[in-house]
């Protein structure tokens, strides 16, 4: 397949929400069908690659697709895994992922998917083909409101009625898609349209006066929160999705530097604040440090940017962190106040009202409060930090920990992207995996979609060609679309897959020792496939260890194999991940810490696996 050439910073906030065209479309004025009006479309929008799998409905688009020179189309094996390809892609780059499905259960595949880009505000334009206008309503063959099922998780949906509103659609679609906060769109195209002629003429701008995102966020406002923090003694970031959705990472940078305030991160937030800088102090929440939860606990101020107080951050919501004041940036109004009051809401663009508000500290000659605070969270987090065993637990198997340690120092941290499933590999990976940049560690975090991570690393390894691209995945995740392995295969895609293969559905499994007394209900594989001969048999290479002593090698020879490659590195079922606060409990209720102190080094974690904090 034709990769793309080109790995285009993603836009930023003010780009995002332009009214001009990226470029007019040199087919202005000619008449054509509908279908040849769709790809018109996606050629004037930039769109270089399209995810997708045809049928019936869809056949019209498809064939105008094939005369096409500028849209690559990569043929998922299910409609599932197209849409998640679209949304890696779409997460690696910042641009609109594309999705062309058939009608009925064609569209139906893609709903997962659609959802998971929702919850994580991913953009992506899904283009569903539909059955004829004269028998919609009529359960005819392939039928299925699409619409209507997808309501709930897309941005705005549209079912064009008439060729004239062809291009207009389109061009909202993306604009939409891609502006204020991103989100899929979808579009339903009944095949009677799709086979209707129409002069094209592509809409150099838009008007949707119902839809303008608020950007620049209020003077006054940004006045008070220079205000809070130029007062804060013991002040905390707390940096979601959003800043790497608006590109704001350097603004978040200048703010924590500048007032000296440390950082956490959500899992969507992770490379939005390098994991290297010495203000850093990651992952916060139910698998967070002990020392970022006590920090965000005992903070006095919580300057919240682009995050939106999930559960799994806060814990038993009515004790997070209780003496803190808030100030909350984000672009949607609606997550302002939803789950926590702000004494100061700020809605806009993350990036504007960072800068802003760092011209607004700078300008009242505002200094940092803070050392006394800094000296404190250094001392905890030397304390209690992660869990670093090395290559082998102390049963003789496999760390966990220790060898994501290891592949982390082995990836070049400008130049590699993560991927992850869903389950304990995807917390250890957030915890282990070290990232600087954003676009670089890709994970499926509000809705926690198994399945996703083989897919969407598709789709970011097809974005971005020149960087390596690595999968981390469980058993039980990865054969939830592991038919992508033949799509991976047939474009020559280069990702790479390493397999966590525990034998178990490790994060129920962990659940169930944890709070259910061992009783493991469904929750053990043992019938997994050989996934070295099931790779082989797709067209990858692949290889299986066992011993500590063979991580190393291995490791060196996935990540210099050319072309697809598979690694199934097998761990104990009862590896747990630590730290951990259990549902519904204060997120300073930490079960699985360590102590590093002047008598205990380490607690044993399969001695103890009930936990505590080693005092």
């Amino acid at each position: 397949m034709r990769p793309r050439n080109d790995t285009a910073d993603p836009a930023t906030g003010a780009d995002r929400i332009s009214d001009a065209s990226q470029a007019i479309s040199p087919r202005q004025g000619e008449t054509m069908t509908g279908a040849q009006a769709i790809i018109a479309c996606l050629e004037a929008e930039g769109v270089d690659v399209v995810f997708g799998y045809p049928g019936g409905q869809a056949i019209k688009i498809y064939d105008a697709l094939y005369d096409s020179k500028q849209i690559t189309h990569v043929l998922a094996r299910h409609e599932q895994g197209a849409a998640h390809e679209a949304d890696g892609y779409a997460r690696a780059t910042g641009r609109t992922g594309v999705v062309l499905v058939t009608s009925g259960p064609g569209a139906t595949n893609t709903v997962t998917a659609i959802a998971t880009a929702y919850m994580d505000s991913v953009p992506m334009v899904v283009v569903t083909g539909q059955v004829p206008r004269r028998v919609i309503g009529t359960d005819a063959f392939q039928e299925s409101d699409i619409v209507g099922i997808t309501m709930p998780i897309v941005k705005h949906s549209y079912l064009l009625q008439s060729t004239d509103d062809l291009t207009r659609t389109f061009r909202e679609a993306f604009h939409i898609a891609n502006s204020g906060r991103p989100g899929p769109v979808l579009i339903d195209v009944p095949s009677d349209i799709a086979a209707a002629e129409m002069v094209f003429e592509y809409p150099e701008k838009i008007n949707l006066p119902s839809y303008r995102p608020t950007i620049k966020g209020n003077a006054r406002q940004v006045r008070q929160a220079a205000e809070l923090i130029g007062s804060s003694e013991r002040p905390i970031l707390y940096a979601g999705g959003g800043i790497i959705a608006s590109d704001a990472g350097s603004e978040l940078a200048r703010l924590a530097e500048l007032m000296q305030v440390p950082v956490v991160c959500t899992l969507m937030g992770k490379g939005g604040f390098p994991d290297g800088h010495p203000l850093c102090l990651g992952l916060v929440g139910m698998h967070g440090s002990r020392f970022a939860n006590q920090a965000i606990t005992g903070a006095d101020l919580i300057i919240a940017v682009g995050a939106r107080f999930s559960d799994r951050v806060t814990g038993r919501l009515s004790d997070f962190a209780p003496g803190a004041k808030v100030i909350h940036i984000d672009i949607d109004p609606a997550e302002i106040g939803k789950n926590r009051h702000a004494q100061v809401p700020i809605v806009g663009d993350a990036k504007r009202v960072l800068a802003r508000l760092c011209d607004e500290i700078e300008k009242r000659g505002y200094r940092p409060l803070s050392a006394a605070w800094l000296e404190e969270i250094e001392q905890e987090e030397k304390r209690h930090p992660f869990h670093h065993p090395g290559l082998s637990s102390k049963n003789g198997r496999i760390s966990p920990e220790g060898s994501l340690d290891l592949l982390s120092s082995m990836l070049d941290r400008s130049s590699s992207i993560v991927v992850t499933e869903v389950g304990q590999h995807q917390m250890w990976a957030a915890q282990h995996i070290m990232r600087d940049l954003p676009r670089t560690f890709l994970s499926s975090g509000g809705l926690g979609t198994m399945g996703f991570g083989l897919p969407a690393s598709i789709g970011a390894k097809i974005a971005c060609p020149d960087k390596t691209v690595i999968c981390i995945a469980g058993d039980g995740s990865l054969q939830m679309n592991i038919q992508e392995l033949a799509t991976a295969a047939s474009a020559g895609v280069d990702v790479k897959v390493l397999i966590m293969d525990n034998a178990a559905l490790g994060m129920v499994h962990q659940w169930q020792q944890l709070f259910y007394g061992a009783r493991y209900s469904q929750t053990i594989l043992p019938d997994c496939p050989d996934f070295v001969k099931l790779a082989e048999a797709y067209g990858w290479q692949a290889e299986r260890i066992d011993s500590p002593d063979e991580v190393k090698a291995a490791f060196e020879r996935l990540l210099s194999t050319e072309g697809p490659a598979l690694l199934d590195m097998h761990i104990d079922s009862s590896e747990n991940v630590y730290p951990m606060v259990a549902p519904g409990e204060p997120i300073d209720n930490i079960i699985g810490a360590i102590n590093v102190g002047p008598i205990t080094n380490m607690i044993d974690r399969h001695e103890h696996p009930e936990g505590g904090d080693g005092r």
